[in-house]
């Protein structure tokens, strides 16, 4: 973590080392990683087999597990820290980068790729293989930062310096995710992507820094600007 004065690395790996131990406290520098796997969750269909599997990218220290019931839950994640924990809460662990899964094709009924897609250098490569995971007919789940103004001044000019919101040098301003492009490449393979924006409810924000509530819900709103949710089904 960078002291007052020091220079931030941004989007630096490094960082989920340093705080390895944060992922399950529920009030600690990963809080609202919480909030944003619950509402995730939420959008992720039921399990439509038995021993369907569920692809999580980008899994970190696995904290979609206690909300999904039915799937063979996967994760892949470059730090082996975070699989570690991630591996202690029911995932099976794949150490490996978002833009080259060793999975084969069409092995996810779902592919759920949360808060990751502007952390990569490599767009088209993490769309591609989100889509290339999915069988026909399986369901991508997504949610990322927008490359807009307004996000870069909210999510890290602001969202980096209060509590529980994300640690400083978190996001790198310039891997913010174009929604255009996102869409576009994941039409261009096969899958039809809807998006909608979404925030943290301001009430239960209030309470949670008041330390009246543990949880803060993440709610639909009419911009895509700062944060938003994907949903789409692979075609055939």
């Amino acid at each position: 973590m960078a002291r007052s004065g020091e220079a931030v690395r941004r989007n630096d790996p490094e960082l989920y080392e340093t705080l390895a131990d944060q992922w399950w406290h529920r009030r600690g520098a990963f809080a609202m990683l919480h909030w944003l796997a619950a509402a995730r969750a939420a959008l992720v269909p039921p399990a439509p087999r038995p021993g369907a599997v569920l692809v999580d990218l980008g899994c970190g220290g696995g904290l979609l597990a206690p909300h999904l019931s039915g799937y063979r839950h996967v994760g892949v994640d470059r730090s082996a820290s975070a699989l570690r924990t991630a591996a202690a809460h029911g995932v099976e662990p794949v150490l490996a980068d978002v833009g080259a899964v060793p999975l084969p094709d069409g092995c996810a009924d779902c592919v759920v790729a949360g808060e990751i897609l502007e952390h990569v250098t490599d767009l088209p490569a993490a769309v591609g293989e989100a889509c290339r995971l999915l069988r026909p007919a399986g369901v991508l789940v997504l949610d990322a930062l927008a490359a807009t103004a307004r996000c870069r001044w909210v999510a890290i000019g602001l969202g980096e310096r209060l509590p529980g919101i994300a640690p400083r040098g978190t996001h790198d301003p310039a891997l913010l995710v174009d929604r255009r492009a996102l869409v576009e490449l994941a039409a261009a393979r096969g899958v039809e992507l809807r998006l909608r924006g979404v925030r943290p409810s301001v009430r239960d924000l209030l309470g949670w820094w008041g330390g009246r509530t543990e949880d803060v819900r993440m709610v639909p709103c009419a911009s895509t600007a700062v944060l938003f949710q994907g949903v789409g089904c692979k075609r055939g």
